[in-house]
């Protein structure tokens, strides 16, 4: 247990110096809810949209998987589909922006042991969201931070009111690519993010919550981009810290992402 909490403190502390410094790990894990481990994997395309390659599309699926707060398995039950398609621009020598759509399914499940399927078993979520990021560094550092601002939509299986009906979330990420070598093929990526929400709830009550912190963010990942394929290869760890306080609860998500770029270019 001493050696579980003193690896999460030097994971923590080292995601916390990137923040200080400060792509790039295309498909970071998600929030998968509250559980003691969980798994993401996720396949994407990137393709540009111009020749000079500052417009892109990237389109992914992702499936996340987690344990119970009781056990250890992170491929347990199944716990989020992700369907994303976002658009980017780099406008500026040092500036880009995005937008995006998302339809997520996410499986609940009781707050207790055995821990259940819920009623509703499923939350839907119908995501619209735009970023301002700002790029900088050199050869061999990239430095990207981004503001990203999202409008949440639930409901339930049958598309009726969710007891949360919609999200407006606030998103602060920093992130830094560190090249390996000469040739661009290795990559260490590490972020950090801090995520801020406010809700309307139809229950139990029907009101705004109050805009506050909810949760943050940590993931450290090793990027491989060989020069035969068209792929990029990303296998990482990420940290949620959801809560603060004597609320909080933290999850370990073992990360793998796959990128096809540019299918469609002559």
């Amino acid at each position: 247990m001493t050696l579980q909490l003193n690896i999460k403190k030097t994971l923590i502390t080292a995601m916390l110096s990137l923040f200080a410094l400060s792509t790039y790990a295309q498909f970071s894990p998600p929030g998968l809810g509250k559980a003691k481990n969980a798994s993401w994997f996720a396949f994407g395309i990137k393709q540009s949209l111009d020749t000079l390659r500052k417009k892109e599309s990237t389109t992914y699926i992702g499936i996340g998987r987690k344990s119970t707060p009781d056990d250890s398995d992170p491929f347990n039950k199944m716990g989020l589909l992700v369907l994303n398609q976002e658009f980017s621009n780099k406008f500026l020598k040092n500036w880009q922006y995005s937008f995006g759509l998302s339809y997520r399914r996410q499986n609940e499940y009781e707050s207790t042991a055995p821990y259940e399927t819920a009623d509703p078993a499923i939350k839907q979520e119908f995501r619209i969201y735009g970023r301002y990021a700002y790029l900088t560094g050199t050869d061999k550092l990239k430095w990207k931070t981004t503001i990203r601002q999202e409008y949440r939509k639930f409901f339930n299986p049958d598309f009726t009111k969710s007891s949360e009906d919609y999200q407006l979330r606030t998103r602060f990420k920093t992130q830094l690519n560190i090249d390996l070598g000469t040739q661009k093929l290795h990559h260490i990526i590490g972020s950090a993010e801090a995520l801020f929400s406010t809700s309307k709830r139809n229950q139990p009550v029907n009101e705004w919550t109050k805009f506050e912190y909810k949760e943050s963010r940590f993931s450290l990942f090793y990027s491989l981009t060989p020069k035969e394929i068209p792929f990029t290869f990303d296998v990482g760890y990420g940290y949620n810290l959801i809560g603060k306080g004597s609320n909080k609860v933290d999850v370990n998500i073992l990360a793998l992402g796959v990128t096809w770029s540019n299918p469609f270019s002559n």
